[in-house]
């Protein structure tokens, strides 16, 4: 087995790779210039189901934390949901239909509760060159997203998507710190996960559990399996090294921890930062929502998908299943 050091420098050269490949940076300095140029963006939002999108009415309306960038339209799932979300995030117009929005807007948000209405959502932005953020999870199938991520590649129209847990200061930091523990055989992560949620399983929540803990420690993960005993429930993940992860599925606290065994023991990971507000996760996207550049490469979105989907196999066969493998 490699040690853990020559493991992540062999994984941060693939990551790399993997973000030269699947990013399209050429054609996005073309399309959407740099980010001092601060140009004003309009954004519309599909979805308003989650409280996530009076949030961002929020952070860009009300507290302003982007000057010229404002979420002007949206779309609800009912028009009660619209209206909320436009009176407590000041959004100043519901369309009835999301394709209202084109020719309106210059960057789009994608934030239903269930996956499965992503893509099909964000499909017709995309092909118009909107850039656009889908909230996690990205997509329901892996076949789906690869097609999609085809697309966007072909058309150049900058596309991302993450975790707000994963794509942090703290998250980044705790990578940073697990790079100095060597060797790790055993990484322990809770966090709520529900695996009979009504949207969609473990894609609901489980991005958030495992985005991070494929940013700190490798996004290599050859096999899963769930473990269910009556309303409680858990997951071990295989990495590609060897190294087990068993990850606790919490059900009284919201909130995540990770644990590593070291030979001194168990020893928690805790971020040495605070998270600003706003925080990276907004950060990165207006920045690419300006530039063009995406901040996450095509293969780390598909790769998280690949495990979500062999967890939801594992759901109803109980057994340890292989991620399945993509090309894009």
């Amino acid at each position: 087995m490699h040690s853990r050091r020559t493991f992540i420098q062999k994984s941060g050269k693939g990551a790399a790779a993997a973000l030269a490949l699947s990013s399209t940076p050429h054609l996005a300095t073309k399309a959407f210039g740099n980010s001092s140029e601060k140009k004003k963006i309009t954004i519309g939002i599909i979805g308003a189901e989650n409280s996530h999108t009076r949030g961002f009415g929020k952070l860009f309306n009300i507290d302003k934390k982007f000057p010229g960038v404002e979420v002007k339209y949206v779309w609800g799932e009912t028009e009660e949901f619209a209206k909320d979300a436009m009176e407590k995030g000041q959004i100043p117009k519901m369309v009835k239909d999301p394709k209202e929005m084109l020719g309106k807007i210059d960057a789009l948000i994608v934030d239903h509760r269930h996956g499965k209405f992503h893509l099909d959502a964000a499909r017709p932005f995309v092909e118009a060159g909107i850039p656009s953020f889908i909230d996690k999870p990205f997509c329901y199938r892996l076949e789906e997203g690869v097609e999609f991520l085809k697309m966007a590649r072909r058309v150049g129209t900058p596309v991302t998507s993450f975790s707000s847990i994963a794509q942090n200061a703290e998250t980044f930091d705790m990578a940073e710190q697990i790079k100095e523990i060597d060797p790790i055989t055993h990484i322990i992560r809770s966090g709520r996960v529900d695996i009979n949620s009504q949207y969609g399983g473990v894609f609901f929540y489980g991005p958030h559990i495992i985005q991070p803990l494929m940013f700190m420690y490798s996004e290599d993960v050859a096999k899963v399996r769930i473990i269910k005993n009556d309303k409680n429930s858990g997951a071990s993940l295989v990495f590609a090294d060897g190294t087990l992860a068993s990850l606790v599925f919490t059900t009284q606290a919201y909130g995540w921890q990770t644990f590593v065994e070291t030979k001194d023991g168990i020893v928690e990971l805790k971020p040495r930062v605070k998270e600003d507000y706003p925080g990276r996760t907004y950060v990165d996207m207006v920045e690419m929502f300006r530039t063009g550049k995406e901040p996450r490469s095509h293969e780390s979105i598909l790769k998280g998908i690949a495990v979500l989907e062999a967890l939801e196999k594992s759901v109803e066969s109980g057994q340890w299943e292989q991620v399945p493998a993509f090309s894009l």
